[in-house]
């Protein structure tokens, strides 16, 4: 198999298995039906994957790879205040962590606390990744208050730090409670934070 075959069974792999992982976690599911799912024979995993653990590296940092791309296009080629793109932000990670659909859900609070404990590797990729997304909101919330959106705010990195860890916080209650009010909440907290008027 050539290098760009490789390449693509190894991606196809790794996105068969992230919606199967958003459901079960990680531990919870074996390799045996990942590779059914992607229709890839179990004996060549380890051409693609040195273990378990390697894969679940590969896959994190796929995911934060996506969604670092997704943040660009959020925070920074969308249109409009730098205000109204983090609260449009906001907004899309509420209506998807509230559906029903695994898919687009967010994978630090799935993961998280589960491969943290298994994995140094893991997660120093959880690490990183969640770093990069701060530093993102950072800039952006640095933009507002140079065009005036968010004028009020005064440190935009502690700032940031804090907004993401609301949410990732809304979201691990919106799981365990089964209701949507603490990501509603931290909605109304982040306008609180960012010095903008309630809606």
């Amino acid at each position: 198999m050539n290098a760009a075959a490789t390449v693509e069974v190894r991606q196809h792999i790794l996105d068969t298995a992230l919606p199967i992982l958003l459901g079960k976690g990680f531990s919870a599911v074996g390799l045996n039906e990942i590779l059914a799912a992607a229709g890839v024979p179990k004996g060549s995993f380890y051409h693609y994957f040195g273990s378990k653990e390697a894969f679940g590296e590969a896959l994190l940092t796929c995911y934060f790879d996506e969604y670092a791309e997704r943040l660009v296009d959020l925070l920074v080629r969308a249109p409009g205040t730098a205000a109204e793109r983090l609260l449009a932000y906001w907004e899309e990670w509420r209506t998807i962590q509230c559906a029903d659909d695994p898919v687009g859900k967010c994978l630090a609070v799935k993961l998280g606390a589960e491969v943290s404990d298994l994995s140094e590797p893991m997660r120093a990729v959880l690490r990183r990744g969640t770093g990069t997304i701060i530093t993102r909101i950072a800039a952006c919330i640095e933009e507002g208050r140079e065009d005036g959106s968010l004028a009020g705010v005064q440190d935009a990195a502690t700032t940031a730090t804090t907004l993401y860890e609301l949410w990732l916080g809304a979201t691990l209650l919106e799981k365990i409670h089964r209701d949507r009010r603490p990501l509603d909440a931290a909605m109304a907290t982040t306008r609180v934070l960012l010095n903008l008027p309630a809606s």
